[in-house]
């Protein structure tokens, strides 16, 4: 009560007189009240003709031997009105000038030719030939299964990334994604995560202890060791989780991983590999298994 007194008192109410005004504090500026015109800084520039030539590719490939067919034309209408000889004279100023023209004309029209036949392979994703799946290691904390789904949604939304495979200690942790079909219909190829960490693809990378990163996976002999993989999975990256383990990813488009998606992973490996250092190393029964 007599802290409310002394309130009541300290601030009176005064009839008859403004209520004070308050100190100009700065404004916050919405930025659609901004007119237009007002900014004077430095505006991302467009290559017009970069954009041009790449929506009109066959156009801008055709170009040279609508030019070299027009400039054979022009060379021999120009011979039929001139009134020189047909035959070629050496010693004719004209003549030499057209020689040399319709050399021009004819490499134009070749190098026509060569840009049509020449053309580069675009790259398609494709839709992996599997069943989906989600199988995790069933003794992992909670706090443990919720960070390995993190990361796969991360990796799925973000990447090329449609499989993903960890195996660490001699157990396969997780299987997550498309996976291939077993013998048995509608259900996942099993993951021997004894029979990966011994084979020659998990040795590789163990031993280089850098991450291994196969752009077109049908030009690897180390493919047959990833059979629980879709059988047209396009590009791999195998990242090691210290010396304990390994993450396998498998994408849907041929050098699909960018640069900054393998530095990425690399970070997310590290991280796994202290996460799953730590629990599996309070669970000795995962090793026995």
């Amino acid at each position: 009560m007599e802290a409310g007194r002394i309130l009541h008192i300290g601030i009176p109410w005064i009839t008859g007189r403004s209520p004070p005004r308050l100190p100009n504090f700065p404004r916050f500026i919405c930025a659609s009240s901004i007119q237009r015109g007002s900014y004077k800084g430095p505006k991302p520039g467009r290559d017009w003709i970069a954009d041009w030539v790449s929506k009109n590719d066959d156009a801008v490939r055709s170009m040279p031997i609508y030019v070299g067919g027009a400039s054979l034309l022009a060379v021999l209408f120009n011979r039929a009105i001139s009134g020189i000889a047909p035959v070629a004279d050496a010693s004719s100023s004209q003549s030499r000038a057209d020689l040399l023209t319709l050399g021009l004309a004819v490499t134009n029209v070749l190098t026509g030719l060569i840009w049509l036949s020449i053309r580069p392979k675009s790259i398609t994703p494709v839709e992996p030939q599997g069943v989906e799946c989600q199988v995790i290691y069933s003794h992992l904390p909670e706090s443990v299964v919720s960070e390995i789904l993190w990361v796969w949604e991360s990796l799925s939304a973000v990447t090329c990334c449609k499989s993903l495979v960890i195996v660490y200690d001699c157990q396969c942790i997780v299987q997550i994604g498309v996976a291939a079909k077993s013998l048995n219909i509608d259900e996942p190829f099993a993951v021997d995560a004894a029979k990966l960490m011994h084979g020659s693809v998990y040795q590789g990378v163990l031993k280089s202890g850098a991450q291994s990163y196969l752009a077109n996976l049908s030009l690897y002999p180390g493919r047959s060791e990833l059979p629980f993989l879709p059988s047209n999975t396009q590009a791999v990256i195998l990242q090691p989780l210290g010396d304990r383990g390994i993450a396998v990813l498998g994408g849907d488009t041929i050098r699909g991983f960018t640069t900054s998606d393998q530095t990425w992973i690399t970070y997310i490996g590290e991280k796994l590999d202290a996460t799953l250092a730590k629990y599996m190393s309070s669970m000795p029964s995962v090793v026995q298994e």
